[in-house]
């Protein structure tokens, strides 16, 4: 079982993304993986710095980053893969996950 960290735009979207994580969260679960993400860390808006501190120290406990549509152009999701990555964890785009591609 895979602990996941779920990382995609949230600033200036709607409801700050949050039913796209959720709902994310709740496929990965039901296939049996442990999945972190910022929706439910930052239930309440604070700043982005309070908000990226929580994120990036539940980052340092997960095995996998899944990247969520629109990761590229989210400061604070550019920062989480590239600090993934740095530390060696695989990365991955979260459909790959939730649809694993047939052989």
């Amino acid at each position: 079982m895979k602990r996941i960290y779920l990382s995609g735009p949230m600033t200036n979207m709607l409801d700050l993304n949050f039913p796209l994580f959720h709902a994310t969260a709740a496929s990965l679960r039901a296939a049996g993986h442990t999945v972190i993400t910022p929706s439910e860390l930052n239930p309440e808006p604070g700043t982005w710095s309070e908000c990226l501190r929580r994120d990036i120290a539940a980052l340092m406990e997960s095995d996998t980053v899944a990247t969520l549509l629109g990761w590229q152009d989210s400061r604070g999701a550019s920062l989480e893969v590239h600090i993934g990555k740095a530390l060696g964890m695989k990365v991955v785009n979260v459909q790959d996950l939730i649809e694993p591609q047939k052989s």
